[in-house]
């Protein structure tokens, strides 16, 4: 049997260590996936007001921008919270034996009488000696009570969030996906953007025909272009480091980094999820679109004179040659199926699997020159991610 001075060292020990966690702990997974649960609705108070925007382009993407962070943010904050419960879980069942003597000591105190509770076999002085410790005593294990009853009551919590979560993201998956049919209607019905070369396209097909490097083909994209205006779009080399990445994604593979075939490429490789939006970084002219040598369906912008963006593995493409496009206009939609609910949850509570399936490669070319894309976008210098972004 555990002596009474080493219960009150124990329960002084966990307390103090509890204080401490207190005064670093960040936002609860409870609280997490409610704010996630927050953007998403907002995400469908933005969809229903894209109706009447003058632009229905730009809001249609910042619409899906908007969901893709919502459902993103759902999907850890749901993982946090099976986590979190899994350890209190753990917590309550490695501390059984504690928390029945904790119940056996409260019981007793609240059961004796209170004569019983005033004499002491050693008499007066031991009696006053009593009173003093089971005063000191009480505060420390009424402490403990409520500790205990605060993780049962969030242990509760927990699971009734992860059931209503179904719900939820149900009702998101179907926003981005309507909000992803929308796009391709608003983007057909949009007037003409403006154009600065238009596109022969035998040049194009005997390019491509003839091509069997990526550097070969960005070479020959001047012959394929007639009726060119002069000049060039502003300056963004000086944007180095700090331009907006294309894609919802986390950096899966860096340039020059070998793939499981043992291939290496001077570009990136993100994962993204299925069916995620592709946006341009910076405002910049669509030089070519559509399918290219082992690139799959590639993008490649030229936001000015000498300097092209490479985006390869697109499933749907936006746009024509020559369009001069803004700064975050939509360029394509990644591939892949979006998962259904009941595997999303099964993966949140297994905190396992992930569902970044697809994956977008990215290049930077400087007078026909790969340069390490790390070096142009905003937070491709601190490492790979292995979070959801």
């Amino acid at each position: 049997m555990i002596s009474l001075r080493a219960l009150l060292a124990g329960l002084a020990l966990s307390l103090a260590s509890g204080a401490v966690q207190a005064q670093t702990a960040a936002p609860t997974p409870a609280e997490a996936a409610r704010a996630a649960a927050d953007q998403l609705e907002a995400a469908a108070r933005t969809l229903d007001g894209a109706e009447e925007a003058r632009d229905r382009v730009r809001a249609l993407t910042e619409t899906l921008r908007a969901y893709e962070a919502g459902l993103s943010a759902m999907r850890d904050g749901l993982r946090r919270a099976s986590m979190r419960e899994r350890e209190i879980r753990r917590e309550l069942e490695a501390s059984d034996a504690e928390t029945a003597q904790l119940l056996g000591v409260l019981l007793t105190v609240a059961t004796s009488p209170p004569p019983a509770q005033m004499v002491h076999p050693d008499g007066p002085l031991g009696t006053a000696r009593s009173g003093m410790i089971l005063a000191d005593v009480a505060p420390a294990l009424n402490k403990k009570a409520q500790a205990l009853r605060a993780k049962l009551q969030e242990a509760s919590d927990l699971r009734a969030l992860q059931q209503s979560a179904a719900d939820q993201l149900a009702r998101g998956m179907d926003g981005v996906q309507q909000a992803r049919a929308e796009l391709s209607k608003a983007i057909a019905d949009r007037t003409a953007l403006p154009k600065r070369f238009t596109e022969d396209p035998i040049k194009t097909a005997l390019l491509i025909a003839s091509t069997e490097t990526l550097s070969a083909f960005a070479s020959g994209l001047s012959d394929i272009a007639e009726n060119e205006a002069p000049g060039s779009l502003p300056d963004v080399v000086h944007r180095k480091g700090r331009i907006p990445m294309p894609v919802q994604g986390a950096l899966l593979r860096r340039a020059g980094e070998a793939d499981a075939a043992g291939i290496t490429r001077p570009g990136i490789v993100l994962a993204t999820r299925p069916g995620a939006i592709v946006t341009s970084p910076t405002a910049a002219t669509i030089r070519y679109r559509g399918p290219l040598l082992d690139y799959g369906n590639v993008m490649l912008l030229e936001p000015q004179a000498g300097v092209l963006f490479v985006l390869a593995g697109l499933d749907v493409v936006y746009g024509s040659a020559g369009e001069v496009l803004q700064a975050g206009a939509p360029v394509g939609l990644m591939g892949g199926q979006d998962p259904d609910i009941g595997a999303i949850l099964t993966q949140s509570a297994g905190g396992t699997g992930s569902d970044r399936t697809e994956t977008l490669y990215l290049e930077v070319r400087q007078g026909n020159t790969p340069e390490d894309p790390a070096e142009w976008f905003a937070g491709l210098d601190a490492g790979k991610e292995d979070g959801e972004q």
